[in-house]
């Protein structure tokens, strides 16, 4: 990466860790762990074989959870596609009726819609201003037919925190299952499986400073999915396909690195969240989105009065951020997580999400800052300037018409 550009998107992806890397290395070339795991045969795949379970017991471990209660996946999204379509095809005998919420990830938002094209029906909460589901409204969505509730732990795009405790005793006290989207969550805020009342929940590597392409879903014992990849039977029947070794032992090492760091780690992003809005006071019209509630201080978006939220990142040339904004050919549309906690099209349009981590220095912080400050004075001055060309009224109908 240019050594001169200011990563603050830690909540798109997280650099991995250099003690995960090394990890990992030993675990590809011929004199290293690199058999495969299910070769039961031999000593090279005994041992591949032992490293994969000790990840999986790494990564039960930062979650409260039996290691036997953890699958394998590709990521967090597959994760969500198995505990959401898996379930809901195991029990439908039960009822077909699932609740989400309208700011949930698009691995469930997408899943819940196919979902729905196989007759399932699907409700989706609309969320308050600070981005935090409310334990009554789920309650009052609760139908006799209610089988799945699905409901992330942190956002993404706000970082605001739902009581998962809470959703989670609604859920049981219905007799429904409980899955949590907890990608952003696990090594940001405590999870324990064993006092929380979640039945699945999904997790990501390559979040938690370990690498790309390997996932995990928690599926509480006796919670009935169908698998949705055949062949061979591997995880327990859940989901089949040679294991990454590599990978695996990378997330486990990433999850136990998480689990010894995890007081530290928020120290320090709190810490750099407080000196970026510090350092922003004297920039007027500056808002924080999804304000009001509880959430994690590694994820702060901020809405800009008077800038395009596309210009803003172009002039951000040395800072490394993410609008939320969805692209095509024909338009650019606001983050819909944006939209849907009330934010008019315009100030959606004006917002950027910055995301610090664990290697974040506060030098970087305040260089973002200054940025940051500058870019705004210039577009705002540039628009400021910008010649008008009004058309008369009668005109303007006109071509409207036209």
């Amino acid at each position: 990466m240019n050594t001169s550009l200011i990563y603050l998107d830690y909540a798109a992806t997280t650099p991995v860790d250099p003690q995960v890397a090394e990890l990992m290395a030993r675990h590809l070339t011929r004199e290293g762990t690199f058999a495969n795991p299910a070769s039961r045969s031999h000593m090279a795949g005994w041992m591949a074989e032992q490293a994969v379970e000790g990840a999986r017991r790494q990564v039960s471990d930062l979650i409260g959870a039996d290691p036997r209660e953890i699958v394998w996946t590709s990521g967090a999204t597959e994760a969500d596609n198995l505990a959401l379509t898996g379930f809901m095809r195991a029990n439908r005998a039960r009822g077909r009726h699932l609740i989400t919420s309208s700011i949930e990830h698009k691995a469930v938002l997408d899943t819940a819609s196919m979902l729905e094209q196989e007759g399932f029906e699907v409700t989706r909460l609309a969320p308050p201003s600070d981005g935090g589901i409310d334990p009554e409204k789920l309650r009052e969505a609760l139908r006799p037919d209610t089988v799945l509730i699905s409901l992330m732990a942190v956002n993404n795009e706000l970082g605001s925190i739902s009581d998962i405790n809470a959703l989670g005793r609604i859920a049981r006290e219905h007799g429904a299952a409980f899955h949590v989207d907890a990608a952003q969550a696990a090594g940001k805020i405590e999870l324990d499986m064993s006092e929380q009342p979640i039945d699945m929940l999904s997790l990501s590597g390559h979040k938690v400073y370990g690498p790309k392409g390997i996932g995990a879903l928690y599926v509480r014992r006796g919670t009935r999915i169908e698998a949705l990849i055949h062949g061979g039977g591997h995880e327990r029947g859940m989901r089949s396909g040679t294991l990454a070794t590599h990978q695996i032992v990378g997330m486990g090492q990433a999850f136990a690195l998480a689990a010894d760091s995890l007081d530290e780690d928020r120290q320090h992003v709190s810490a750099l969240r407080q000196r970026f809005l510090a350092g922003l006071q004297e920039c007027e019209g500056v808002h924080i989105n999804g304000e009001g509630g509880t959430s994690v201080p590694n994820i702060l978006n901020l809405g800009f009065d008077g800038v395009d939220g596309e210009a803003l990142l172009m002039a951000l040339r040395d800072v490394a951020v993410s609008t939320g904004s969805a692209c095509n050919s024909a338009s650019v549309d606001p983050s819909y997580v944006l939209t849907e906690i009330g934010l008019p099209r315009e100030r959606a349009l004006a917002s950027l999400r910055f995301s610090f981590g664990r290697f974040t220095t506060a030098e970087e912080i305040d260089q973002a800052g200054q940025s940051l400050h500058q870019a705004l004075v210039s577009l705002r001055q540039a628009r400021q300037n910008r010649p008008s060309f009004d058309v008369p009224t009668e005109q303007a109908h006109a071509r409207q018409q036209d």
